[in-house]
This record gives C-alpha cells, structure tokens and sequence, in this order.
C-alpha cells in the first residue's frame, strides 16, 4: 500500500492585532501569534499602522502599505523573525 502525503504551505485567511500582537488564522484552522518587535519595522510602528495589515498573494503575505513592509505567512509559521525575544527585566 503507497501512502502519499502532499505538504502544504500555511495559508492566511484572516490578520488582526491586538496590542501589539499580530495574529493569523490559517486555512488548515489554527491560529498564530507574534509580536510585532520581532521585526525592525514593525517594532517602531504604532498601534493603527499596525492594525492596517492586509492579507496578500492568495495568503501566503502580509502587507503594510502604510509601513512599506511584507512578510511571509510561511516565514512567520516557521518562526522566522528579524529580532530576538525582548528581555523581561526582574
């Protein structure tokens, strides 16, 4: 018996942030999170540029026009992020 497997990228259906959190919902039914300091641009921007993303390419980005910034639904998936965590002071 051949068993086939198909690997698929994520795929974004739904973007939203919530203090200063970017969340996704995928097609496959999951629901990501990341903060936006893990990217230099995004680090910077305020709470309504961060709230004017834009799902794009079939959902496989996201899109800031206001910010001049995309990202990769994959790379955010496979938690590939410009910036490390913050420190959190004691």
């Amino acid at each position: 018996m051949n068993i086939i497997t198909f690997e698929t990228e994520p795929v974004a259906i739904k973007a939203w942030t919530q203090q200063r959190m970017i969340y996704l919902e995928l097609t496959d039914g999951r629901i990501i999170g990341f903060p936006a300091d893990r990217f230099q641009i995004l680090s910077c921007a305020s709470e309504d540029q961060l709230a004017a993303v834009e799902i794009e390419l079939n959902g496989h980005a996201l899109r800031w026009d206001n910010l001049d910034e995309d990202l990769t639904v994959a790379g955010v998936v496979a938690g590939r992020f410009q910036l490390p965590l913050p420190r959190k002071v004691a």
